[in-house]
């Protein structure tokens, strides 16, 4: 269609000539420099476009002459392995090649350009070199955006290594040449630009009604419709007819010509008019952009979303799109398995109530063009404390998790600048019962500590608001009937304060029960934890269950210190949901009951003892550092870490109860002795003779790293990063593992015996290695070999055995099993301290004794292939370290048909024809922890088709099982990482 001169911005006095920069980041941000450049354009000006992105984005909305495309591409943006993932390193090495390697040719041709086309202001949509080009030329530049790259790119620095530092502070550099930044509302911190102007959405307009558009797809008014927006689809990913709800159709955006889609689906052709589109659903379904986003709000089109991986600019948007109710979360298993329909039942029952401006092109352009001749709209006044904020807040981002949401610090989205107007964005006034965090911190002051964007901890705290809403109800017991959840809203006095402490759960990639041997191992802390909330608080003050007040009565000693627990889950772990005790009963004659004694006090009742995981944590402070409770203790115990799947829930639970008692009680105690700690409550009360890296990776864990730790006994020795490119996941077999169970414990002391037997081996070769002859000695081995074999008669872990040691020595001497009896006839002890022989069982003692040997080589190798160049040779030999683990496992007898069936579908997966003519996916997996059940840890690569079959392999196993595999994903931090919460309930005054 063509202009129309009365449309647009008012024109200035003289035409004008502007250079329009615009990144290669995706097409949202040239839909939106269509609307600046189309008002432009109608005001009489030229726009001479620089851009990567196809012209049918430009001339199917601007047909005029004065429109000029140059088809440049000067930055990369972010490099997507799929539709919903960004590859962080290969974004920082492809800006490298596009933008940092031929600088100073782009920067002499820009400059040339622009002088050539006489450019009266260059305008830039996030794209950086063009501000220090326009600066070369001596003209005056402005951003229009609502994120820059130097803000995007800095975790990705973080992640890829910081040879990649001084790009970011060159992009930084050169958005300072920028006269002022336009910013857009959504926006992220920006602190780069010396001053900002905010203005309104910028949107595309409508060219056709709702009817219109219908009409001429033959859809009717009363069919419920969803756009499918996400910029092209997932490779590999095939659409199906039950995907929607009955009577539903869905428009396809970005289908390839080849695809065939089911009946109910409709392609979409590449130059659709989406404004069109978008404003004739009924809802969207896509992933989160400045372009989608805008439109939903703009037309009130309820957004359904799924998250990306590492997309820096999401979180901001997704604030303002909640804001204004428009947005529901999907997640991403839901979205492949085809589990569209409550979500989009959801999405059609939403309000979005967005009112505000959304003549953003417009306003704009006027202030493009006041600012071309000549017009200041800088106003450094208030510039250097806006910069201040920006920047404390890019420190936030800085120090996030990986890979997670940052939480956007609450003082930010509520600033007040010095004339007491909001900070321009939307974003800033967030609709505080729309959120977690804003319910939380409603009710609740947080005096220490913060969320770091964890929902989990969100979710936590909002259901102490519920519990302390409950008691304050007169019909509490109306409002919930289990048992637990009546005794938890009783058991915080809701005046004083309360400590919160979260530890995760792990996934073992690498080393698992080699970890008492004193093996490397490589663990991953997972997305689930537990959470434990504490309450300390004087006698008097104490409320007591009714039972534990009537006992106190009884003994007639006045009030004295009791601890009481909550724990939550109970009904599906067949548990009493609480406990209690005097904390007298830990005193013996003014000392601390022996553990052996606290191990008979817990196992007196099935149902309660779960309990000696939290309490036996204050008999360790007492007996270890002589800690001293007066006070009474409440404590919440709620764990998302599922019992029985050799996931450390137990660890998990001892690292957060261990934590929160020691924050309450102001204890400083590093992450690795709370580790160390937590393994004496599990040894020796609870009664489990499980090694320490369980505990190590949920006190010392950090989000998408591997805890590197050589067991002997807890040694970290650093934190791998896991590459951009690899990914895990953890499969549940279904199969309950206990490390309590005697397959576990039998194993672990055929390997002690295994070890004892090797030093007995080799202080006998030691003694028979010198013989005197008329009085002079002479020696059958080297200097070498007798200190090698010192070692080994001293060897204090098998690990420190080599594997060529083990082969060339010392395996043809260990049986493959031996009676208990006969063991300490010829060998007394095996001197492990937390596993005692049987002696008229059969141990197995060479595949126990080989495996911690030959599984530490493994994890070395495996350590140092992750820091190795990318490559399907890299990720092919993980897998195949992963497969001998699993198998040795297995010759362990430490193996199910559960895991082994999932190991083999793994495989399947892998050599299947279509993995083996594209880059491979799935590479590798092995079985977990303690073995016996629990869950397969699978290594392949981080795109959406791994994803995809790792899903179909939880659809496989179903079929032949009957059970549905839970499926860990995602990572957190560990508790030293996260800290703790210290919070108290605001009241209202009277």
């Amino acid at each position: 269609m063509r202009t129309e001169e009365s449309e647009g911005a008012s024109a200035p006095r003289r035409h004008l000539v502007f250079a329009y920069y615009v990144t290669g980041h995706g097409f949202g941000h040239a839909t939106r420099v269509v609307e600046v450049a189309r008002n432009l354009i109608l005001a009489g000006h030229d726009v001479h476009l620089v851009t990567g992105a196809p012209d049918f984005v430009f001339t199917s909305e601007i047909k005029s002459p004065r429109l000029f495309i140059r088809k440049v591409l000067l930055d990369c943006g972010a490099v997507q392995a799929d539709a919903l993932t960004v590859d962080r390193l290969a974004s920082l090495e492809k800006y490298l090649e596009t933008a940092v390697k031929p600088r100073e040719s782009i920067l002499a041709t820009e400059v040339e350009w622009l002088n050539s086309i006489k450019a009266d202001l260059v305008v830039s949509d996030a794209v950086s070199v063009a501000c220090r080009a326009a600066a070369d030329a001596g003209i005056r530049s402005v951003c229009v955006t609502n994120f820059s790259w130097d803000f995007i790119y800095a975790e990705y620095v973080m992640a890829a290594g910081n040879q990649h530092r001084s790009t970011v502070w060159q992009i930084a550099e050169d958005y300072s040449h920028c006269e002022f930044l336009i910013r857009l509302p959504g926006y992220c911190p920006m602190p780069a630009f010396r001053d900002v102007v905010d203005v309104p959405l910028v949107v595309r307009r409508l060219h056709k009604s709702r009817k219109e558009v219908r009409k001429e797809l033959g859809v009717s008014d009363d069919v419920k419709l969803v756009i499918l927006n996400f910029g092209g689809q997932p490779s590999g990913w095939k659409l199906k007819e039950d995907y929607l709800p009955s009577g539903w159709l869905c428009l396809v955006c970005g289908a390839s010509n080849s695809e065939e889609l089911p009946p109910n689906f409709i392609k979409l052709a590449k130059d659709a008019y989406t404004p069109d589109l978008i404003a004739a659903s009924d809802c969207m379904l896509g992933k989160i952009g400045y372009g989608t986003v805008s439109e939903a709000l703009a037309y009130k089109l309820p957004f359904v979303f799924v998250r990306r991986d590492y997309f820096n600019e999401e979180p901001f948007l997704r604030n303002m799109l909640e804001y204004y109710h428009g947005g529901i979360e999907m997640i991403r298993r839901d979205l492949l398995m085809g589990h569209w329909e409550p979500y989009l039942e959801h999405a059609i029952s939403l309000k979005p109530c967005y009112n505000e401006g959304i003549n953003g092109g417009e306003v704009a352009a006027q202030i493009l063009q006041e600012t071309a001749i000549g017009k200041d709209h800088t106003s450094n006044k208030f510039s250097g404390a806006r910069r201040l904020r920006d920047a404390i807040v890019l420190g936030y981002q800085l120090q996030r998790v990986p890979g997670r949401d940052i939480s956007i610090p609450e003082w930010y989205t509520n600033a007040k600048n010095e004339l007491s107007e909001t900070t321009g964005s939307q974003t800033a006034q967030r609709n505080e019962n729309g959120f977690l965090m804003s319910t939380c911190t409603e009710d609740f002051e947080i005096l220490h500590g913060d969320f770091q964007g964890l929902s989990d901890t969100m979710s936590f705290v909002k259901s102490l608001v519920a519990l302390a809403t409950m008691y304050d109800s007169e019909k509490n017991t109306e409002k919930c009937q289990r048992r637990e959840c009546m005794a938890a809203a009783a058991l915080f006095n809701w005046e004083e304060e309360i400590f919160v402490a979260r530890a995760p759960g792990r996934l073992d990639v690498m080393g698992g029960i080699a970890d008492y041997s004193g093996s490397l191992v490589l663990q991953m802390p997972i997305k689930e934890a537990c959470h434990v909330a504490i309450q300390r608080i004087h006698p008097s003050k104490h409320r007591l269950w009714k039972h534990a007040q009537a006992q106190q009565t009884a003994r007639g000693n006045g009030p004295t210190p009791v601890l009481q627990i909550v724990s939550y889950g109970s009904e599906l772990s067949n548990r009493s949901p609480t406990f209690d005790m005097d904390l007298s009963e830990f005193m013996d004659g003014g000392k601390p009951i022996s553990y052996s004694k606290a191990k008979e006090y817990f196992s007196r009742d099935p149902s309660q003892k779960w309990a000696g995981y939290v309490a036996g944590m204050i008999l360790v402070l007492m007996a270890e550092l002589g800690v001293r409770f007066e006070d009474s203790i409440s404590m919440l115990v709620s764990s998302a870490v599922p019992e029985g799947k050799g996931v450390s829930s137990s660890a998990s639970v001892e690292v957060a109860s261990m934590s929160a008692i020691a924050s309450a009680h102001g204890l400083s105690i590093s992450p690795r002795d709370i580790a160390l700690l937590c393994q004496k409550v599990e040894n020796l009360i609870v009664g489990a003779p499980c090694g320490v890296m369980d505990q190590m990776t949920s006190a010392c864990g950090e989000a998408n790293k591997l805890l590197a730790m050589v067991c002997q006994p807890a040694e970290v020795i650093g934190l791998v990063e896991i590459p951009s490119h690899i990914r895990f996941w953890g499969i549940d077999s279904g199969i309950r593992h206990s490390v309590g169970g005697a397959d576990y414990g039998s194993v672990r002391i055929g390997s002690f015996m295994g070890r004892q037997m090797i030093k007995s081996t080799a202080s006998t070769i030691l003694s028979r290695s010198s013989c005197t002859v008329n009085g002079s000695t002479t020696d059958d081995l080297d200097y070498d070999g007798v200190e090698l074999l010192k070692a080994e008669a001293s060897l204090d872990y098998l690990c420190n055995l080599s594997p060529h040691r083990f082969e060339a020595v010392y395996i043809e001497m260990l049986p493959e099993s031996i009676l208990g009896e006969t063991f300490f006839e010829k060998y007394n002890d095996h001197n492990d301290p937390v596993t005692v022989i049987d002696h008229k069982q059969k141990y197995w003692v060479r595949a126990p004794a080989k495996h911690p040997i030959y599984e530490n080589f493994r994890v070395k190798a495996f350590k140092a292939l992750l820091t190795s160049t990318s490559s399907d040779e890299q990720l092919t030999a993980l897998g195949e370290l992963m497969y001998q683990c699993h198998y040795s496992y297995s010759a362990c007898r430490l193996g199910s048909d559960g895991t082994d069936r999932l190991v083999r579908l793994v495989q399947e997966m892998q050599h299947e024809k279509s993995s083996r003519s594209e880059d491979g996916t799935l590479y590798g997996a092995k079985i977990t922890g303690g073995g016996s059940g629990g869950t397969v840890c699978v290594v392949g690569r981080n795109c959406l088709r791994s994803s995809h079959q790792i899903l179909e392999i939880q659809q496989r196993y179903k079929g032949a099982t009957g059970y549905l595999p839970f499926i860990f994903e995602g990572s957190s931090p560990g508790a030293g990482k996260f800290g703790y919460l210290r919070i108290r309930r605001r009241f209202s005054p009277n």
